[in-house]
């Protein structure tokens, strides 16, 4: 098979271009990041001290007195949960008289912090189209690194990382779309970055015709089936990291460096069901994945299971997905016992992808360095 090595090397410049973008794209996102919390601090301050200023009756109003919510928890059950988070500076300012108004330090005044959170709404807007663009120059890069070859272009661990770094971009454009979720970018663009940045510097390699035990279709439906299930795990372990630290540093209640860090997520709640409604489509599609690769192994070693390192890691990652599932809706496991199965989870799919590919000898060894 010939390669087109126009196309081969347009494809690298593209990968390279993408990476540049995503390296961009996180600079961005930590600077709206930094915003967010330093706009968040301003509002909670100047909630307190319009608090301090009037009768305690009065301030509660003012702030908003806690409000039992329901959360849904997907399956778990309904919790109670309080909500204690100030409201929008926008509401705030409606009910500070002038008097009071003009007794705020300048920085703590509505405008002042209105200012702040317009400033750090256009570079949560900068961060999206940045991350947008980014997902079109990256599947350009597999698009024409398929194209070259005249095959599926997830062949080698390269490609693989590659494909399974755009799916978790694509779910995660998806469930961030909203403009509350984008703060969470740098917790789902740092893992990324990572990736491609080692993928393209210890496991690159060049275009070129698979091996012989890959020229089959079962190999373009179980790689991709579990490039998309992995890629939503990535989502759903990332979710369970922030509830945990968000856990560790309630809301208003955050305490030195980890406090620092966890000012700008969301509730724990909204963590935890980002959390658990992608382990939800997680699970299905990976363990789909693995069917296939069983499948695909009768065709081509005349049995469905041997195992093989990666295909006995795979099953237990699916193991512990499932086990997370069952976790989050059983009663005195909900919460962070479960986000700790799920945060394991996702570093056994880590382990699988890059200790057994890559150090561990096997039937898969083929998909590592060629």
């Amino acid at each position: 098979m010939i390669i087109d090595q126009d196309l081969a090397q347009f494809s690298d410049v593209a990968f390279k271009t993408a990476v540049v973008l995503y390296l961009l794209a996180l600079a961005v996102s930590l600077v709206y990041y930094g915003m967010v919390r330093t706009a968040t601090e301003a509002r909670r301050e100047r909630a307190a001290l319009l608090g301090a200023q009037t009768p305690a009756a009065s301030a509660e109003a003012r702030l908003g007195a806690p409000e039992k919510v329901l959360v849904g928890s997907g399956g778990g059950g309904v919790h109670n949960e309080t909500n204690t988070e100030p409201p929008a500076a926008d509401t705030v300012s409606a009910l500070a008289s002038p008097t009071e108004e003009s007794a705020l330090p300048a920085r703590l005044q509505a405008d002042a912090i209105l200012r702040k959170i317009g400033r750090a709404d256009r570079l949560g807007g900068v961060t999206q189209a940045l991350v947008l663009l980014a997902i079109a120059v990256h599947a350009a890069h597999l698009i024409l690194r398929g194209v070259s070859a005249q095959r599926f272009p997830w062949g080698n661990l390269f490609e693989y990382v590659s494909v399974v770094s755009l799916f978790a971009m694509i779910v995660s454009t998806i469930v961030l779309r909203r403009k509350a979720m984008r703060v969470m970018w740098p917790w789902i663009l740092t893992p990324i970055v990572a990736l491609l940045f080692y993928g393209g510097a210890k496991l690159y390699a060049q275009t070129a015709p698979v091996v012989p035990a890959l020229q089959s279709h079962w190999f373009v439906v179980h790689v991709s089936t579990v490039s998309i299930g992995a890629s939503i795990g990535l989502v759903s372990g990332m979710a369970s990291i922030m509830y945990l630290v968000r856990k560790a540093q309630p809301r208003g209640q955050e305490k030195g460096l980890l406090g620092v860090i966890a000012g700008p997520l969301p509730d724990a709640a909204k963590l935890d069901a980002l959390a658990y409604r992608s382990a939800v489509w997680a699970l299905p599609i990976f363990g789909l994945g693995v069917v296939f690769g069983a499948i695909w192994a009768e065709a081509a070693w005349s049995r469905f299971w041997g195992w093989d390192p990666k295909e006995t890691v795979s099953f237990i990652t699916w193991i512990l997905y499932a086990a997370y599932l069952h976790a989050r809706a059983t009663p005195g496991w909900r919460g962070s016992r479960s986000a700790w199965i799920n945060v394991l989870a996702f570093a056994t799919m880590v382990f699988n992808l890059f200790f057994i590919n890559m150090v561990v000898s096997g039937l898969h060894s083929y998909a590592g360095l060629n």
